[in-house]
């Protein structure tokens, strides 16, 4: 690169993807990312540098302009990708991390690649980052990145954002090499949660498991800085939806979508990654069954649930996928009528304009995830729906649900309260749904992407 970065993001992936043309030319376009749509204008504006993998394995990439900032790709072998990637962060951290939900695995091997490809990572930040730069580490594939990139770089100002939740002491615990990633997020001057139950969660580990003096919220480190934990909820592009939910294209596509629906007088949307988090199995079993009893009929009421195909290669993934196709059959074979099936079951992934159509026609989102760090699916229905005449159901273990709190709140492992909440929310009188919505609107709108980006850069150039 001609010149190093004030302001440089490291994240698991590059915010580009690699698009050939027909004549085989190679070209980079933005992801549509939420959080590349937060950091992109603040990078343009700092003179920013984004260190990532760009998505192929066995492939070195060299640095490259876009869009007025440095794209520093790190490159992956495809062993490392399965032990680093596949292996330690999502079938170690991710599980462990989300309270168990599945059963974490802990092998050396990928310990091992986790270690390497985090100081790779760090490497290529301290090489990227101007003198005296700020950097912002994301997520749980890089927990070790802030101590290293410190060892690196004393002179930066490191911080980082889990995205994911971070559990209590009594889970952390099984981790094998709990000491390394404490230490390691110990690096950052600033480190940000989803809630507040996950800096209390950090620090009380902190104050258990080593020497270092805690104060509040910080934690000092002895002969160097002091760590401060806290929470920053993060949002999205609230108005960026809602106008995008307004154009003539995502209009045309709803009204397409209701035809192809059958036009049904009440729509239950769920809108997930394929993976066991998100409690599709509860959800699908408790619509199933509202169904089955004749609480829903099938000939005016629709389940629309997309399940966006996830880390396709893990072996639990497979079986989660299986287990919804049976599932669904079943429900689908029992309740369906001609030519309509009760449950409309999509294993696929659309694009953004198909999504804010399906937010506009939804009569009732249901959310409602075993454990998440936020949701931000439900704060899209809440800025795309058109009305105050919309529900979302919500699951108390999102994130979300400590801001959302005019939702229909729903503990997704009680599936007759399920049951009873999914109902009441369908059939809720319309003042009542409202003055949820307005609320729920209010809260959205008024806490942005761009606010939580700002807020969180704030507090780490005040350290």
């Amino acid at each position: 690169m001609s010149e190093r970065a004030r302001f440089v993001v490291v994240a698991n992936r590059l915010p580009v993807d690699r698009v050939v043309a027909d004549d085989g030319t190679v070209d980079w376009r933005t992801s549509p990312g939420g959080l590349v749509t937060a950091l992109e204008p603040v990078m343009r504006r700092m003179g920013g540098a984004w260190v990532g993998w760009h998505g192929a394995p066995d492939e070195t990439v060299a640095p490259f302009q876009h869009d007025g900032y440095s794209i520093v790709p790190v490159p992956l072998s495809a062993e490392e990708y399965e032990e680093y990637y596949e292996g330690f962060s999502n079938a170690t951290l991710w599980p462990l991390f989300h309270d168990t939900v599945a059963f974490p695995e802990f092998h050396r091997e990928w310990w091992d690649a986790y270690l390497t490809v985090n100081r790779r990572f760090a490497v290529a930040t301290a090489e990227a980052a101007g003198d005296g730069a700020t950097v912002w580490v994301q997520d749980y594939q890089l927990l070790l990145v802030p101590q290293m990139l410190r060892e690196l770089r004393p002179d930066l100002k490191i911080g980082f954002f889990l995205h994911i939740p971070f559990p209590p002491i009594e889970l952390f615990q099984q981790l094998p090499w709990r000491g390394q990633i404490i230490e390691g997020l110990l690096g950052a001057d600033l480190v940000g949660f989803q809630v507040p139950g996950g800096a209390q969660n950090f620090l009380r580990l902190v104050r258990t498991r080593t020497r270092h003096r805690v104060e509040r919220d910080g934690v000092r480190i002895a002969g160097s800085h002091t760590c401060v934990a806290r929470a920053y909820p993060i949002s999205i592009d609230s108005q960026g939806f809602a106008d995008l939910a307004e154009t003539p294209e995502v209009i045309a596509e709803s009204e397409a979508l209701l035809e192809e629906l059958g036009h049904p007088k009440t729509i239950f949307l769920g809108v997930d990654r394929l993976d066991y988090t998100k409690g599709l199995r509860q959800r699908i079993r408790a619509m199933g069954e509202l169904f089955e009893e004749g609480k829903l009929d099938p000939a005016d009421t629709v389940f629309l649930q997309v399940a966006t195909p996830s880390r396709e290669r893990v072996e639990e993934y497979k079986k989660l996928r299986d287990d919804i196709d049976l599932l669904v059959g079943r429900i689908n074979s029992h309740v369906g009528g001609v030519g309509r099936p009760a449950i409309s079951y999509l294993h696929a992934g659309f694009p953004r304009t198909t999504m804010a159509a399906m937010y506009r026609i939804a009569n009732v989102m249901v959310v409602t995830p075993l454990r998440d760090g936020m949701n931000l699916v439900a704060k899209e229905y809440v800025a795309c729906h058109p009305s105050t005449n919309g529900a979302l159901v919500l699951s108390e273990f999102a994130g979300a649900a400590k801001e959302l709190k005019q939702a229909y709140i729903v503990n997704p492992y009680d599936l007759n309260g399920m049951k009873d909440v999914l109902m009441q929310a369908a059939t809720d009188a319309p003042r009542n749904r409202q003055r949820r919505m307005r609320a729920l609107k209010k809260q959205v709108f008024g806490h942005t992407i761009e606010q939580w980006a700002d807020n969180f850069l704030g507090d780490l150039e005040g350290r």
